[in-house]
């Protein structure tokens, strides 16, 4: 069988993966399949962005027509993750040691030791005296049974909160010192309103739930959120984007996102047995708020999902979107990074993710006239509120209204 040499090279000042073999019509007709696939004279190979879905496109290709030989490019993207978390190391120790001290305050604590910035996945070291704050933490969350972000995102901002206090007991601090300390976090770290919330809920939930200190936090204000409208494409935008997308199985992810205004982690999570052909519907298990929800399978979508089954098979059992790993979801993160490519390829400049399918999906509806709590159910929002914010972004009613300017006798 023939082999193909994948080798981590640099095109034009861009990461991107190099594709050795020696030319044959078959290995020749399969590599100009993938999308995005470039030839580069300087390196002599044809080549492709380094991003996940272009080495499973890769993959893909030559599945049965060739071996892979990914040797070079994970040993390369071994030693970029390596320095990676050295530069990440770097960076949090010079700013983790000006947060000893609160400008105007005395010292929280004793000065930052040289080994603190290891994130909270590999191990992060907290002193010995609150020790116990994240064991009783994280036992009080699963408890509760808050989900596995929730539960991350809490000890995460809890770690950082008592790296800062170093020696200081947790359970010794008063509501005065903590305003000190979210203080600091606004106008010296510059933390958004949206990060020092979730670090203030992350020192609620420990005060009040933990150490059972009723409205231990009545006495801190929180930040006043920005107002911002969900950004939101155009039919034609989006019709671009899903056009521009050759691999079928990220077409169809795109697709189901946009025609049912799934959240990212929805559509991965989506099972085969969970599309319902018959009552036109789809199941969405366990999602934001552990709550399931039905919502609609569009026509056109299913003829899709039809020739997307023919070609990767998935299991009747198992998710419908398979990652690298048999038996586990494909990546959110992978997922957002093919959105960004078919942007840019479309020449789409208009900012937005994979939740913007979501929230065009919300708005076009808005503008077809549908219900706004029929939205409100198929987005699976508690509060109806959440829903009235697609009326801001549809033009709907603005296209009603005649501007003085036109108006004027101008010449």
């Amino acid at each position: 069988m023939e082999k193909v040499t994948l080798k981590p090279i640099s095109h034009r000042g861009q990461e991107c993966i190099g594709i050795y073999f020696n030319y044959t019509d078959k290995l020749n007709s399969a590599v100009r399949k993938i999308s995005g696939i470039r030839w580069s004279k300087t390196n002599n190979c044809w080549y492709v962005p380094l991003t996940l879905e272009s080495y499973e496109a890769i993959r893909s290709v030559f599945n049965g027509l060739a071996t892979t030989d990914d040797t070079a490019l994970k040993i390369y993207l071994n030693e970029k993750k390596k320095d990676t978390i050295r530069l990440t190391k770097s960076i949090a120790q010079k700013s983790i040691k000006k947060l000893a001290i609160i400008p105007g305050k005395q010292p929280l604590s004793k000065p930052i030791p040289d080994n603190f910035g290891a994130d909270i996945k590999n191990g992060a070291k907290v002193n010995p005296v609150n020790e116990q704050v994240l064991t009783s933490l994280k036992q009080q969350l699963i408890l509760k049974a808050y989900s596995a972000a929730t539960i991350h995102t809490y000890t995460n901002e809890m770690t950082q909160f008592l790296q800062a206090i170093k020696s200081k007991p947790a359970k010794e601090l008063t509501a005065a010192r903590i305003k000190d300390y979210l203080q600091y976090c606004f106008e010296t770290l510059k933390l958004s309103e949206a990060t020092l919330h979730s670090r203030m809920n992350a020192l609620k939930f420990y005060y009040e739930q933990v150490l059972n200190k009723e409205k231990f936090f009545w006495e801190i204000p929180r930040p006043k959120k920005q107002t911002q409208l969900p950004k939101v494409f155009s039919q034609d935008e989006i019709a671009g984007i899903i056009n521009s997308v050759q691999n079928k199985k990220h077409k169809v992810m795109l697709m189901l996102a946009y025609s049912a205004g799934l959240r990212v982690s929805e559509v991965v999570s989506v099972r085969t047995y969970d599309i319902d052909s018959n009552r036109m519907t789809i199941f969405i298990r366990q999602a934001k708020g552990k709550k399931d929800r039905l919502v609609t399978l569009s026509p056109i979508l299913l003829v899709m999902l039809r020739e997307y089954a023919i070609e990767y098979k998935p299991a009747k059992k198992g998710y419908l979107f398979e990652g690298l790993t048999p038996g586990t979801p494909y990546a959110t993160r992978s997922l957002q990074e093919v959105i960004q490519f078919a942007k840019k390829k479309a020449g789409v400049i208009r900012p937005g993710s994979i939740h913007s399918l979501r929230h065009s999906f919300a708005s076009h509806l808005i503008e077809r006239g549908t219900d706004v709590t029929m939205i409100q159910k198929l987005l699976g929002h508690n509060d109806i509120k959440t829903t009235l914010r697609y009326l801001h972004t549809s033009n709907k009613d603005l296209l009603k209204i005649i501007s003085p300017l036109d108006d004027l006798k101008l010449y």
